[in-house]
């Protein structure tokens, strides 16, 4: 198994926390308020297996490029590894392990038979042309197959790819496996195996989850107000939905900046970094504002729903936001957490709010290996009825234990993660 490389920051240099760090100090918060034993959560402080490949690539230009891509398999003790792969340059080992920790996590709260898995190359895919991405893809899904499977490890979409990225890693398992296999990825086009409502699930799970917050804090939807970092796959269709509950959606943003109406946008007008990349900042809107300064308004409800770690020690004292739901994975460092806690606003984890995407890939999973298709009406109404589910079963420990929304959440799933590891055993 690999290892996280240790920091070489000196005590002058400012660290970021890596997702690895945030998921274990989230677990032994957790693990505080549960009689759980130790040995269990000292396992679950590690992956199982750490995947490290060279992908090589030959560019379109007749030269090769090789490229170092990785697959952190946390745990599988309630099921098959499942978790996004992510093309992006800033992918490394340690990332890939921490959001494997969270995919653990997701699964169990929402009480899904999976554990958690996670990978990605490191490789800007704007480089790269749609042939070099598809070549770079099926070389990458031959050299993962040892470790993979539709009983194994299911990887789905996640920055950088989609549910094309999703068929050619499917296409390349079969035909080494001499048989079509869809159920080896989820993320799919539902052409070829895929589930439909699965590309808008990870933002329709954030915008039933921030609709049931407002509702417990007493507050008319139609009277709050929304800004939403990243409109892309989770956070345009979170506005949107939002915005069509009755909510207004007052500000939203691409990698270029922010666009802010107080009076309320029109989010089926503005354009999505799937229809029309980087397209937010062109349109004509009251006021531009950068990242930054989007989440600091003064706002009823605050959806970061872009990258990780926006929320951080240094500003999260000047967010205004009565409520935080998350909507991208990690994006509150702990020390952020702490003060948010401290100032008595409710953050909804990552971990319940954008488990969507898990749990349509799961529906994805059951229809491939069962070879039926379910209508996008049943995909809407099972994935409404799980993420309810999942909501009371965290809101009744918020309520129980008086504790935070975070820790809540942590506490579902450690509970049935760690009673399946008592139950299995340890062997040999």
């Amino acid at each position: 198994m690999a290892s996280a490389a240790p920091s070489t920051a000196t005590d002058d240099e400012p660290t970021e926390e890596t997702a690895l760090e945030t998921a274990r100090r989230q677990l032994e918060r957790a693990a505080a308020h549960l009689n759980v034993d130790p040995g269990v959560i000292e396992r679950l402080r590690h992956p199982n297996q750490v995947h490290r490949v060279s992908v090589p690539l030959e560019r379109d230009d007749g030269s090769t490029a090789v490229y170092t891509g990785y697959r952190a398999q946390h745990d599988s003790v309630r099921g098959p590894y499942k978790g996004g792969l992510r093309f992006h340059p800033g992918v490394t080992e340690a990332e890939c392990i921490g959001l494997s920790m969270w995919m653990t996590w997701k699964c169990a709260v929402m009480d899904l038979p999976f554990g958690g898995g996670k990978g990605g190359i490191v490789v800007d895919p704007k480089d790269l042309s749609t042939d070099e991405k598809e070549r770079l893809t099926r070389r990458f899904a031959e050299e993962l197959r040892p470790f993979i499977g539709p009983t194994k490890d299911i990887p789905a979409p996640d920055m950088g790819t989609d549910a094309q990225t999703m068929a050619w890693f499917m296409d390349a398992y079969s035909m080494q496996e001499g048989e079509t296999t869809p159920g080896v990825v989820t993320g799919k086009p539902p052409v070829v195996g895929g589930s439909k409502g699965r590309d808008t699930a990870p933002g329709r799970s954030v915008a039933i989850i921030a609709r049931e917050a407002i509702d417990y804090l007493g507050w008319d939807i139609e009277d709050t107000t929304v800004a939403v970092q990243g409109f892309g796959s989770v956070g345009a269709p979170a506005a949107r939905l939002l915005d069509d509950e009755g909510a207004t959606v007052v500000a939203v943003s691409d990698v270029n900046g922010a666009i802010y109406d107080p009076d309320g946008l029109d989010t089926r007008d503005v354009p999505t970094h799937e229809e029309e990349p980087e397209a937010v900042m062109k349109y004509n809107a009251p006021r531009k504002l950068s990242n930054e300064e989007l989440l600091e308004l003064d706002v009823d409800v605050l959806i970061p729903a872009a990258v990780g770690n926006v929320l951080t020690a240094e500003n999260a004292r000047d967010v205004q936001a009565n409520l935080i739901v998350e909507g991208a994975n990690g994006p509150t460092t702990s020390a952020a957490g702490e003060i948010f806690e401290a100032r008595e606003i409710p953050v909804v984890p990552d971990i319940l709010a954008n488990a969507g995407g898990v749990t349509v890939s799961y529906f994805e999973w059951l229809q491939d290996l069962n070879h039926r298709s379910w209508s996008l009406e049943r995909v809407h109404d099972e994935l409404e009825t799980e993420m309810l589910r999942a909501w009371t079963a965290v809101r009744e420990r918020v309520e129980e234990h008086d504790v935070t929304w975070r820790d809540a959440a942590y506490m579902v799933a450690l509970e049935r993660v760690s009673e399946a590891h008592e139950h299995r055993g340890l062997w040999p």
